[in-house]
């Protein structure tokens, strides 16, 4: 409820601004004692306390089933979940001393991490992340990370990754706005699930997207999509959003709604789309201002690059300065070798990748 719905009456407003009080209080100490959970959640998803059996026991009552733990190698910690269907109710954080942690799950669906924070209920964007890492080499494989906030809550973030050299292979990631925070650092993810409606993926990390579905869903109405909100603040950071050899899909009926491939975020917003397929839903205009002005038009660089679809044809495409039809060189630029140099740190993520162009 909102605090105008509860403007105190003439004839008893002392004790209803209590109320008002007391209302607001109890919620700010939810969201503290919620922070406090979190900051206590260790890498392993299980809260240290002298309970953890009791929260056991009522988690398969609800079947639910915490995570487990094996050690695989000197170099990384495998995360194992059984051959279970797990729904992780918890909001995991991986701290910048946990470094080389690897977490396996039993695929898209079956292993799901989920949450519900979101940016109307009194959390950050940061801080409604489901799962956050920044622990340095974390590797995921086959894991949902999901947001369930809904579209009407706004900001609600699934992961939010700060880890340099991360990377994530046949994960997916589900939520509405802001979905995917990819806030800094070198980042990879190959043969993974992104849903969204606007800006779900959005920060400031040189990061190659590969062989993944984009999803987009349908927002509140009179909304528009919008897939990326790229950040680059200074054109001397080696940052951008690739998107290579993807696929740009509506995961349900869009009802005419329109989408665009991205919009800046910041001064020197970079996003590229190389090598994709792109279905009709994609505005003809391909890019959207921010917020209906012209900032960031003559500084940002948006290129396509090679991409198939109905809706890749740059014809009709926006005449920004900082638009780019790209030829090979300039997209060449944007591929997993020289833009986040991957040959030097995937092969130890043990997944596949494709160093250039096809």
């Amino acid at each position: 409820m909102e605090l105008a719905d509860l403007a105190p009456a003439r004839d008893g407003g002392q004790r209803q601004r209590a109320e008002v009080r007391g209302r607001v209080g109890r919620r700010e100490r939810e969201i503290e004692r919620d922070r406090a959970r979190r900051r206590a959640v260790d890498v392993y998803g299980a809260r240290r306390s002298s309970s953890d059996e009791g929260r056991r026991v009522a988690a398969a009552g609800r079947g639910l089933l915490p995570l487990k733990l094996s050690i695989s190698g000197r170099r990384l910690l495998q995360t194992t979940f059984g051959n279970v269907l797990l729904g992780f109710i918890e909001y995991v954080s991986v701290d910048s001393n946990k470094n080389y942690l690897m977490m396996i799950g039993e695929g898209i669906g079956r292993t799901v991490i989920t949450g519900d924070h979101n940016y109307d209920d009194g959390w950050s964007t940061f801080d409604s992340a489901t799962f956050a890492v920044v622990g340095q080499g974390f590797v995921a494989k086959e894991i949902t990370f999901r947001n369930t906030a809904g579209p009407s809550k706004l900001q609600a973030v699934a992961v939010g990754n700060g880890a340099d050299l991360s990377t994530f292979y046949k994960c997916s990631f589900e939520g509405n706005q802001d979905t995917l925070y990819t806030h800094s650092l070198r980042q990879f993810y190959k043969e993974c699930d992104i849903y969204g409606t606007i800006d779900f993926i959005f920060g400031n990390a040189a990061i190659v997207f590969q062989d993944c579905n984009i999803y987009l869903r349908l927002p509140l109405h009179g909304q528009y999509n919008v897939i990326t909100a790229q950040g680059k603040t200074d054109p001397n950071q080696n940052t951008g959003t690739s998107i290579h050899l993807c696929s740009i899909v509506a995961a349900e009926e869009l009802n005419g709604t329109e989408t665009y491939l991205g919009r800046p975020w910041k001064e020197y917003s970079t996003t590229v789309y190389i090598q994709s397929f792109m279905d009709s839903l994609i505005n003809p205009l391909g890019w959207h201002t921010w917020n209906d002005t012209d900032f960031a038009l003559d500084t940002l660089y948006y290129g396509e690059y090679g991409n198939t679809g109905s809706g890749s044809d740059t014809s009709s495409r926006v005449t920004w300065p900082g638009y780019h039809v790209m030829n090979e060189d300039e997209a060449n630029q944007f591929t997993v070798r020289n833009f986040i140099q991957g040959d030097e740190w995937l092969p130890a993520a043990q997944g596949p990748y494709i160093c250039g162009l096809l």
